[in-house]
């Protein structure tokens, strides 16, 4: 039997179940199965292992929801209430049998099921559900979700904003000339920057990104023996996850561009543009405006500088349980902005073979419709001679 409950008397993941079944309601999705990715851990609190052994939680459109999880796993959930009821399976079972029968129970009623899967599910998961329901129509989990938590509840943007003032303390101590840079590699540095994220209460660490002279032109750069010498841009960009009360995590993601010296001519007049672009951006992102407008804002400043050819990625992406999830800034999504968004705004400008300089902030539209730049630590390009 399914107890009903009040909306005062409900959880937040309960909420969520109840916003996601009206969803399906419209895709007409008769049931969401969900394994590895964050659609799991946001509805339910539960983190599956990446591992080869199913972990599965069946939500059909009507009915109980069902996890049916390794009976080795089943210490690592957490009490399930009333949210959702365990199926322990053992290596000697067919988990996608078990799958099979939930899903069975009143879905697809006169025709083929319609089916919505994580989008980060294993093959060989996807491959033995689609033998299984061989006239299904599939689609990606996120289909259903990703609208659904790209708008953070009051819980998420708490979590959200202690991740930042965490991420923004390290940023702090980099720029104040506390993290030793000269003469020291790129992946000691990676590692204090690590180890400091962890210090200031991440659980996690996702990333910590330490390009230094020619290796800061490339964005994504994994930090190396490389020593870092005198009067070089460094980029550092490094974020990891913060859980609230033992809750699950949410990401923090900051990008400062520091120099070991005195910047020279090229560099000062880059960042400038860098900067002026940024800000720009971040000024703009309010609730109805779409997300590739603030892409073009940022764009069109960098363009105007005539660097425009040297931004060669999207101005943002969303960031919540996942470091990049919905809402993406870039050109082609014309999805309006609305309150309960959050995201980076995070333009940058490479000069291959050269230095490299990015700029980024983690941005929420509030209530009111305004952007909250949740990252506060100082924008400009700040000398660190240490």
């Amino acid at each position: 039997m399914v107890t009903v409950l009040s909306e005062a008397a409900r959880s937040p993941r309960h909420r969520r179940i109840a916003r996601v079944r009206e969803r399906m309601r419209e895709l007409e999705v008769d049931a969401l199965l969900l394994s590895h990715g964050a659609d799991l851990p946001w509805l339910t609190g539960y983190r599956a292992m990446p591992l080869e052994r199913l972990t599965m939680l069946v939500l059909r459109a009507e009915g109980e929801p069902v996890m049916v999880v390794p009976a080795l796993e089943v210490p690592r959930v957490a009490q399930a209430d009333d949210l959702f009821t365990m199926v322990p399976w053992s290596d000697t079972d067919d988990p996608i049998a078990l799958v099979d029968a939930v899903v069975g129970r009143g879905s697809g009623a006169g025709g083929p099921l319609h089916l919505a899967v994580s989008d980060r599910a294993w093959a060989t998961t996807v491959l033995a559900l689609q033998r299984r329901w061989s006239d299904a129509r599939w689609t990606e989990a996120s289909t259903v979700t990703s609208p659904i938590r790209a708008v953070k509840d009051p819980r998420e943007l708490q979590a959200l904003r202690m991740a930042a003032a965490a991420a923004d303390r390290v940023a702090s101590l980099l720029q104040a000339g506390k993290i030793g840079l000269v003469g020291r590699t790129e992946s000691e540095v990676s590692g204090e920057l690590a180890a400091l994220l962890v210090a200031e209460g991440h659980q996690q660490v996702n990333f910590a990104i330490v390009g230094s002279g020619p290796n800061a032109a490339s964005p994504h750069h994994q930090p190396d023996s490389r020593v870092i010498g005198t009067g070089e841009t460094v980029v550092c960009d490094f974020g990891g996850t913060f859980a609230l009360d033992g809750d699950v995590g949410y990401c923090s993601d900051i990008t400062r561009t520091v120099v070991t010296g005195p910047p020279s001519g090229q560099i000062d007049e880059c960042y400038q543009v860098l900067e002026a672009a940024q800000q720009a951006a971040v000024a703009s992102a309010r609730s109805g405006v779409t997300a590739e407008q603030v892409d073009r804002v940022a764009r069109d400043i960098i363009d105007e500088g005539g660097f425009g050819h040297l931004f060669v990625h999207r101005t943002g992406h969303g960031i919540g349980i996942e470091e990049h999830e919905d809402p993406y800034l870039v050109a082609g999504n014309s999805t309006p902005l609305q309150p309960g968004n959050a995201f980076s705004v995070e333009p940058g400008i490479y000069r291959s073979g050269a230095f490299g300089l990015r700029l980024e902030d983690i941005v929420v539209i509030g209530e009111d419709g305004s952007p909250e730049a949740l990252n506060t630590v100082d924008h400009g390009l700040v000398v660190v001679e240490a």
